[in-house]
């Protein structure tokens, strides 16, 4: 049995050996009859042109080279896959070289080199660049016979090359030699990006400027612009220098003054005005400078110096709110709507000091720039049901309700300028200071009712409201009256630590990002003459804070001052280092500060441990200039939350808020909904905080239920959070839903250093609600009107009235780099201007009737009639159906000519609902 077993065993195995060779021989029977007659016809010639080529006679070697050549390029047009000389070429390949290293320079040298060029495309070995070798040794020029994939394998292998060659310190003239052929190739085939990729490779980047014109110099910008994103410093204003070159070289002034603004240079941006000859385009780029709200340029034009400080803001405002029908006067119960929330408690709602603050700024927030409401203008008894420091805020809610309205406001809040109670007359001043935010005047009566408030023969809390009043009202301005003003009181070491603190931080606002060292000396010298005791304070923040504003965006400017705050001893000196640093660095995106910080915040500290907070929000404040690292931030801070400190899991929802400010994404709702049922009070507060400021300005219903929840929740503990719930609803529903605390406006591009430096004030009380916002500094949350901004786009005529067309608003898409002339907006509706817009939306006009001065339509834009525009053709059967439509030109009416407007646009299932 065993034997037959064995026998059986062997006589399978041998049958299994058969099918083998079978299988093997079919294969390659597959392979042979894969092949076409065709196929062995050019495979058999090339191999008999390879040997031609090493032919003696060099006529039948130059035969047999061109013929070669000639396969290959027939071939190359289609590069779906590998072409088929390529394929039968690569056993001949390494002789090829062989014959080259022993030939005389002769043409027929220079022939073989092109060809064995384009071989090495596909045969070379990683990183041999045997192709370019060939290259440089071929003949000049002949790029577009070879097409785009050897181009593009050349551009990889020149990086390369350049890279070893400067670390070498040998010649790279052949090799610029090539680029200069290779760039006109890529420019003239609509390939910019990979035309400036292969500049940047080489450090030659100026040199596209040559390039750039009328038909694609938008391309060109729109890629560098984002590339400049992904480079370290100071590289990045390379790339920023060369696009507004672009943009001066095309006449394109607003696109070239939005470069201006990014690079921070006052001397940029007052070059664009003064060069630009068009009137109509010096009104838009002055719009655009009053927008930023940080740049220092001049004009004698009285109109333009009107537009420059921003004074037609109120106007167009309150008009968008009569157009949306809101303007009426909201009262905090019908933000709060209790009657949905059902009551735990039985009682009666008392009329409690803390319920009427809140309700003072609930009020403030949701009427903000309206110039009217239920509970302060007319009928003031509202500041008295109010205590001490709550008469102050309400006195200041007046100017939030006023604001940028300075002539009628100002008018209203004089009354209480001459108030008996000290308090009152410190919350108008800061009234004085928030209706005059982001708006200049001519007459500067800010400066002229504060002057004599801010000096020492004043009580402390009159001169605490004049200084914060000059900074809010003077941001970015960079006054020097204002600074002779504030030193004196900076540089009193008797100066009480709140008024120092909060004096240096109107200091930074006014001159916000200029870096002035005799300021920041100033501010250093006042905190080491203070003893350690004092300096522990937690108002001595707001001069950390105040110098770092100084420094705000500088980068490296700031080393100096932060190795002179070594000297600051204790806890403060590591506090204002921080916050120094993180300042210098927002919005930088830079990868090696974000790490750093992350560093700082893995370190388990039990006490003295107040600078973490400062780095942790610094991670926000770095990675918020570009969409990327704010994403990876925000998974770093998953992590904090689960492994961090509790005083690390205190801060996480206010960086989440100062992330995602006014852009309510549902991923971090549901984050803050979580931490906002916190077992600690303080995380849970930061939580309600940020969604107010997540959902600021936009009147989400999912943010506005959430809140009455919690505001539910918290019935119990109405002095604290129940109190922060409030504030979060006022800013919810701030400017009922008209306004915005968005830091990046014009297509994100731009971050304006006045709106992030009031949210900063703002971040940094909330460091600590305890001894600040639920404390006696509440007033503190004004600081954010320097931020608030109106979320509309208005289309103005070359008169500057509004001017009322259909635009498109949609999701904005991301068209960089991409072929053709794609969609930069999806899943739009149209609407008639003026319109909201908001976080993540873009507007684009949906006729051609008018061309728009500037290319991203936010804020104001002055429109132009354009004279190429003809009205579509109706046919006569679309005649017959359609109603004969409203006559515009016979409206007396502007209101009228809204409204028709309007009619037009409505579709005929939304006349059915009667909408």
């Amino acid at each position: 049995n065993a034997m037959a077993v064995t026998e059986n065993k062997a006589e399978a195995g041998k049958d299994d050996k058969k099918e083998e060779k079978k299988k093997m021989t079919k294969e390659e029977k597959k392979k042979e009859e894969e092949m076409t007659p065709e196929d062995l016809e050019l495979r058999d010639r090339l191999a008999l042109m390879v040997e031609r080529a090493k032919d003696a006679d060099e006529a039948i070697a130059k035969t047999a080279l061109e013929s070669m050549r000639e396969e290959i390029r027939s071939s190359t047009s289609s590069m779906t896959s590998v072409p088929k000389p390529l394929k039968f070429l690569r056993p001949h390949y390494d002789g090829l070289k062989e014959f080259f290293q022993g030939m005389m320079d002769s043409p027929n040298k220079t022939l073989l080199s092109d060809v064995l060029s384009v071989l090495g495309m596909t045969m070379a070995g990683t990183d041999s660049r045997e192709s370019l070798k060939y290259k440089l040794s071929g003949s000049k020029g002949g790029l577009d016979v070879w097409g785009f994939e050897y181009v593009k394998n050349l551009s990889g292998e020149i990086g390369l090359e350049w890279a070893a060659r400067k670390a070498e310190e040998k010649s790279t003239d052949d090799l610029k030699g090539l680029v200069d052929e290779i760039v006109p190739f890529n420019m003239k085939h609509s390939s910019e990006p990979e035309a400036c990729d292969l500049l940047m490779e080489v450090d030659l980047l100026p040199e596209i400027l040559e390039h750039a014109n009328e038909n694609n110099f938008s391309r060109l910008a729109l890629y560098l612009t984002n590339c400049a994103n992904y480079v370290p410093e100071p590289e990045d204003a390379v790339l920023f220098n060369v696009v507004y070159q672009i943009y001066r070289k095309v006449g394109r002034f607003p696109e070239a003054l939005r470069i201006a603004v990014r690079l921070n240079s006052d001397t940029l941006a007052q070059e664009v005005v003064d060069s630009c000859e068009d009137e109509m385009t010096k009104k838009q780029l002055c719009f655009m400078i009053a927008r930023h709200g940080a740049l220092n340029v001049t004009t004698d034009d009285d109109d333009l110096t009107a537009i420059l400080g921003n004074a037609q803001l109120s106007e167009h405002f309150l008009s968008l709110a009569r157009d949306l029908e809101v303007f009426e006067a909201k009262t905090p119960e019908e933000i709060y709507k209790t009657h949905l929330t059902e009551s735990r408690t039985g009682a009666a709602n008392v009329d409690s000091a803390r319920a009427n603050l809140a309700s003072t700024f609930v009020n403030a927030f949701v009427n903000a720039g309206f110039g009217h409401d239920t509970l302060l203008t007319g009928d003031a008894k509202w500041i008295y049901k109010n205590k001490d420091h709550g008469t102050m805020s309400a006195a200041a809610s007046l100017g939030m309700i006023l604001m940028w309205d300075v002539d009628s406001g100002l008018s209203q809040i004089d009354k209480f300028t001459y108030s008996s109670d000290d308090y009152i007359k410190a919350g108008a001043s800061l009234a004085v200071g928030i209706v005059s935010a982001n708006v200049r005047s001519e007459c500067d009566p800010a400066l002229a009712l504060m002057t004599e408030k801010v000096e020492s023969d004043k009580s402390i809390i009159q001169r605490i409201g004049a200084s914060l009043g000059l900074g809010l009202a003077y941001a970015g301005t960079q006054r020097e009256e204002v600074l002779e003003l504030l030193t004196p009181v900076i540089a009193d070491p008797a100066t009480p630590i709140d008024l120092f603190s909060l004096a240096s931080l109107s200091l930074g606002l006014v001159f916000v990002g200029t870096g002035k060292p005799d300021i920041a000396e100033t501010i250093m010298q006042g905190m080491m003459e203070r003893e350690d005791k004092v300096m522990e304070d937690t108002m001595a923040r707001f001069a950390c804070l105040g110098l770092g504003l100084l420094f705000l965006g500088l980068q490296e400017t700031a080393d100096v001052t932060m190795e002179a705050l070594k000297a600051i001893p204790g806890q403060i000196g590591q506090y204002c280092s921080f916050t120094v640093e993180t300042c210098a660095y927002a919005g930088s995106g830079n990868v090696m500060k974000v790490q750093k910080l992350l560093g700082v915040c893995a370190e388990h500290l039990e006490e003295n441990n107040s600078h973490q907070a400062v780095a942790l929000l610094g991670i926000a404040l770095v990675a918020m200039g570009e969409e990327m690292g704010a994403d990876m931030s925000a998974r770093s801070f998953e992590h904090m939350l689960q492994y961090g400190e509790v005083n690390l899991r205190r801060v996480v929802p206010l960086a989440v808020g100062l992330l995602h400010m006014s852009n309510p994404k549902p991923t971090v709702i549901d984050m803050l909904s979580k931490l906002s049922h916190d077992g600690d009070a303080e995380v849970a507060q930061g939580a309600i905080m940020a969604l107010g400021l997540v959902g600021a300005g936009t009147n989400n219903s999912r943010v506005a239920l959430l809140l009455r929840q919690l505001s539910t929740y918290y019935g119990k503990d109405p002095n604290n959070t129940l109190f922060v719930v409030r504030i979060a609803q006022g800013l919810l529903h701030m400017g009922k839903g008209l306004m915005t605390l968005s830091l990046q406006y014009s297509d994100r591009l731009l971050t304006s250093p006045t709106a992030l430096a009031g949210v900063l004030a703002v971040m940094h009380s909330c460091l600590d609600f305890k001894g600040i916002i639920l404390g006696k500094y509440h007033y503190l949350m004004f600081m954010i009107s320097t931020a608030m901004q109106p979320r509309m786009l208005v289309t103005l005529d070359e008169e500057l009235k509004p001017l009322p067309v259909t635009v498109r608003v949609g999701q904005a898409v991301d068209v960089v780099g991409q072929a053709g002339k794609p969609k930069s907006i999806t899943g739009f509706a149209t609407h008639t201007t003026p319109v909201l817009l908001a976080y993540e939306q873009r507007a684009e006009l949906a006729t051609e009737q008018y061309i728009p001065l500037t290319s991203v339509l936010e804020g104001f834009v002055i429109l132009r009639e354009n004279p190429d525009w003809k009205p579509p053709d109706v046919t006569s059967s679309d005649k017959d159906k359609k109603k004969d439509p409203i006559k515009l030109d016979d409206m007396a009416n502007d209101e009228m000519k809204k409204l028709a407007l309007k009619m037009q646009a409505v579709r005929p299932d939304q006349r059915m609902y009667d909408k």
